[in-house]
């Protein structure tokens, strides 16, 4: 008997992070927007330990504003995408650009969950990429709008699950240079 890995662990060499719209105007009347600052910068510096690609959207700047400051100082170098549409599916050949980067697994943060992130994650599904939800790190501005969608997408197959699972699945094993400087982010 042969012995293997799940499948639906992450993996560096096919795994992207997607930050959805965590604008200013918008994050300060979504539900634990502190947690999601927090957790996201988490994100971002665990994938730039490990070198993957982030991508960043932005749902309508104009009237919207930017993406938050706290995340674009990390950010730097990284041009937003800008999109009308909710799903990140109609913003500018987006994952077309996923896939020219041989990416297969994403893993999503942002807001609204059960608006921009849902449909999002629903169309990813449907163009065959495994999806990645960090639970801790979108936000609604309604409890039940939030916990319905992550509970949709999950009957969609999708993986729900935190920050800390994420890196620490991406990093695989311990003891190395990056599993040091993880661990010091999660803290």
């Amino acid at each position: 008997m042969i012995l293997k890995r799940n499948d639906i662990i992450l993996k560096p060499e096919s795994t992207a992070l997607v930050i959805i719209d965590i604008q200013e105007k918008i994050l300060n009347v979504m539900s634990n927007p502190k947690a999601v600052i927090e957790n996201t910068l988490k994100l971002i510096k665990g994938f730039k330990v490990l070198s993957l690609p982030i991508f960043l959207t932005e749902q309508y700047p104009k009237g919207l504003g930017q993406t938050a400051n706290a995340l674009a100082e990390e950010l730097v170098g990284i041009n937003p995408i800008q999109k009308l549409s909710f799903s990140c599916f109609g913003a500018d050949k987006f994952f077309q650009r996923l896939t020219d980067n041989n990416v297969t697994q994403i893993v999503v943060c942002g807001i609204e969950t059960h608006v921009c992130v849902q449909q999002t994650v629903l169309d990813l599904l449907a163009n065959n990429f495994q999806v990645n939800v960090a639970a801790d790190a979108v936000s609604s501005r309604r409890e039940i709008d939030y916990t319905t969608a992550l509970n949709r997408m999950s009957k969609h197959n999708v993986e729900i699950t935190t920050t800390e699972s994420i890196l620490f699945e991406l990093l695989n094993v311990c003891g190395t240079d990056e599993f040091k400087q993880v661990s010091k982010i999660v803290r």
